[in-house]
């Protein structure tokens, strides 16, 4: 059985106001368990006060991109090592928002998942089609290209998780069917396992893209399906912890 992560993206959201949310989830996981994961990647701002609060407390921090090099002059960017350093364990990459907002490829996303193992980290390496190649027909074609450049070699060993988000869904309210999710997710899982063998099933494959209390049990419940990488809802603590009681019942 593959252990779930339910892993919150703030995305540019959150001054230390909100850090009340991020008690009201450490309380909350306090009295569930530990039955699976769970992570907020809070603004760069906010991960080592986060980090701070949840030391000793079931909920993961991490941050939501890193530069390839291990420092520099790169004004404005960020190290994986400065955010392990400022207490994440984690850090998103590839998410289709840097790919299309700083033409980020899936050559520079792998670059940055090799920093990311480089720094003690796991990646969570996004990946996902357009309205336009859905429609098109193109979908598990795009995604197949994008994970086989996006992952390190080395993926299959270090643990790396991958993230399915259809940009489409991301930010409407649109959601995938669960029709759509459980055929990527499959032919991600093939993939995976055809690439690092028994390694590959066991690697975690979340979903991403408006998951919400009202759709996450359905979407959860679908046998690739290891987790989600949550928006919106994952600023409000009770939706996001909503989130996570989905997905420990489908365990």
């Amino acid at each position: 059985m593959i252990r779930s992560l339910i892993a919150g993206n703030w995305k540019m959201n959150g001054t230390t106001v909100m850090l009340s949310v991020v008690e009201e989830i450490v309380n909350g996981l306090k009295s569930r368990g530990d039955e699976a994961d769970c992570l907020i990647c809070p603004p760069a701002t906010l991960l080592y006060a986060l980090s701070d609060a949840a030391t000793g407390t079931p909920l993961k921090s991490g941050g939501q991109d890193c530069h390839a090099e291990l420092n520099g002059a790169h004004t404005g960017d960020i190290a994986a090592e400065m955010i392990a350093d400022a207490g994440g364990q984690y850090v998103i990459v590839g998410h289709s928002e840097r790919r299309a907002d700083h033409g980020e490829t899936s050559d520079d996303v792998r670059a940055k998942a090799e920093a990311a193992f480089r720094a003690g980290l796991t990646p969570i390496i996004c990946i996902g089609e357009t309205l336009e190649e859905r429609e098109a027909g193109q979908a598990l074609n795009i995604i197949a290209q994008q994970l086989a450049a996006s992952l390190p070699d080395n993926d299959g060993d270090a643990g790396a998780v991958v993230a399915y988000e259809p940009v489409w869904a991301i930010g409407t309210g649109k959601v995938a069917t669960t029709e759509q999710v459980d055929e990527v997710h499959t032919a991600i899982r093939k993939q995976l396992e055809e690439r690092f063998g028994a390694k590959g099933a066991g690697m975690r494959i979340l979903y991403g893209g408006s998951m919400k209390p009202e759709n996450a049990g359905a979407l959860l419940s679908l046998t690739d399906v290891n987790g989600g990488l949550i928006g919106g809802a994952s600023l409000k603590a009770a939706d996001f912890l909503a989130i996570y009681d989905a997905g420990i019942s489908n365990l």
